[in-house]
């Protein structure tokens, strides 16, 4: 499990760090708003640790830039601000859990642990159901959404879609996904493939921070959180 932190207290956040490292987490540091947001744009991680009073943008106001895409990844408030005000602010901005300085970092941990066997048991998905952040591909029902959205896709665009995302993060070529997609019956040129790739950036990736569809020039095709 990776962690992503934001605190600004240098002692602090290295205690941190070191308390969930030694628990089998994996945890990532930053010390400003925009930093958190930068980074956890950057890679997948699977939970938020948030102070509110930081420099440039405030974790109130990260917490709520990350939801305005990412739903799911559980976020923890870690606030010297102890008022029910601020807990509802916190709340009203889709926090899942706030804990007030000083606290026992057993007792964040037995929070973190709740928080991600909640998130397992509502997100796991079954086979027809494919989740990467927050695309989710029904492939029963033929509808993809990111966080709430729907996106309206084309037959082809969706077959697209899900042949990306089955690939788990590899780099698929084009002479693969003509194979594939259009099971051989490819005639027209392979700029088609380019097409259909931009039509699904358009619609996947163009009205949101985080980027899925990538190029690996020479090779290919991959979607992924991580670029």
């Amino acid at each position: 499990m990776k962690v992503l932190i934001l605190e600004d207290d240098l002692v602090l956040s290295e205690e941190l760090a070191k308390f969930l490292t030694a628990n089998d987490f994996t945890c990532d540091k930053v010390y400003d708003g925009e930093a958190f947001l930068d980074q956890a744009k950057m890679q997948h991680y699977d939970f938020f640790l948030l102070d509110i009073n930081v420099p440039k943008i405030n974790g109130l106001e990260v917490c709520e830039t990350i939801r305005s895409y990412d739903k799911t990844t559980p976020i923890i408030i870690l606030s010297a601000y102890g008022d029910l005000s601020d807990k509802k602010d916190a709340y009203s901005r889709l926090a899942d859990d706030y804990l007030v300085k000083p606290f026992q970092f057993e007792e964040l941990l037995l929070r973190i642990n709740s928080l991600l066997r909640r998130k397992v048991s509502t997100d796991t998905p079954s086979e027809d159901v494919i989740i990467i952040g927050d695309l989710k591909i029904n492939k029963a029902d033929h509808k993809a959404f990111r966080g709430n959205q729907e996106i309206n896709l084309t037959v082809k665009e969706f077959q697209l879609l899900v042949f990306l995302a089955e690939a788990q993060g590899r780099t698929v070529s084009k002479q693969q996904i003509t194979e594939q997609v259009w099971e051989h019956n490819f005639s027209t040129n392979t700029n088609t493939v380019e097409v259909y790739i931009n039509f699904l950036r358009k619609k996947i990736d163009k009205d949101f921070p985080v980027k899925l569809i990538h190029t690996r020039s020479g090779f290919g095709y991959y979607l992924s959180l991580v670029q």
